[in-house]
């Protein structure tokens, strides 16, 4: 009985290879393998990288601005400077990655590109996926805000108030004077007047607990885009990429995506705070 797999075509070779790898890697048990690597330094890097965030997008936005007025050299250079401490959960992706680049080649259906451009494709790749991982931890902080504050929360900026005033609010009932049940009404009448480095002092409480939801945030998002096949599809783009070997081209949406929650967020916070 001959070998049907050299007569399949090329891409649906490449298709099932794409299939095992991101079932194996990014499955349930996948991604639990997979994040063991964060518990480690990964915790102290990921609210530097979280931080730094808005100045990625800000330098790809540069690069991408410069190019369009024909200063491409110095646009690629700028959209290549690396912002983030690299992790080790990004480390171990990228060697799966290459190593699954590395087996394609061997098997006559990978991509013909040298290992700068690979290199240059996969730490986009992980910058992408550091940025669903943004995307999913501001939809944890929304849900939280919805189910226990009754309020749109869609990043810490906008939950640090809410979070300073229950905390407030408990304490000064806790405190009052006459008992807890009369602090309570007295408290219900009068709210709790809460000074401004209160909510900032939260706020960075919640950031840094916002960062290290985001390190492991992809415990949730990895099944959940396995089942939807997104990251088959980000893993089909990148080879599609390499194939050709062209150039950087703009931002994944997703980077845009993590950017617009960030900036709801603050434009909902001042609007609450002009409202009283």
């Amino acid at each position: 009985m001959t070998d049907a797999r050299p007569h399949r075509p090329k891409i649906d070779i490449r298709r099932g290879q794409i299939t095992r790898f991101v079932r194996r890697r990014y499955g349930i048990r996948g991604t639990l393998r997979l994040h063991r690597a964060a518990l480690g330094w990964d915790l102290l890097r990921a609210p530097f990288n979280v931080a730094m965030a808005p100045v990625f997008l800000l330098l790809r936005l540069t690069a991408a601005l410069l190019s369009l007025l024909g200063a491409g050299r110095a646009g690629q250079w700028l959209g290549r400077r690396q912002v983030f401490l690299v992790s080790d959960v990004a480390r171990q992706i990228k060697r799966d990655l290459t190593q699954l680049i590395a087996d394609m080649q061997r098997d006559g259906t990978g991509p013909d590109a040298g290992p700068q451009v690979i290199e240059r494709e996969l730490s986009r790749h992980v910058e992408t996926r550091n940025a669903v991982a943004e995307i999913t931890t501001s939809l944890i902080v929304l849900t939280l805000g919805l189910l226990i504050f009754h309020r749109a929360t869609p990043g810490v900026v906008s939950l640090a108030g809410p979070v300073a005033e229950m905390r407030a609010h408990a304490e000064a009932v806790r405190d009052f004077t006459f008992g807890s049940g009369l602090g309570r009404l007295w408290y219900g009448a009068f709210p709790v007047q809460i000074p401004p480095w209160q909510i900032v002092a939260t706020g960075v409480v919640l950031a840094i607990i916002g960062s290290l939801i985001t390190t492991f945030a992809g415990l949730i998002a990895d099944p959940v885009q396995v089942i939807t096949g997104t990251h088959r599809r980000r893993i089909a783009r990148l080879l599609e990429r390499l194939d050709h070997s062209s150039p950087e081209g703009g931002l994944e949406r997703e980077h845009l995506l993590a950017r617009a929650g960030d900036l709801s967020d603050a434009a909902l916070s001042i609007w609450r705070s002009l409202r009283g």
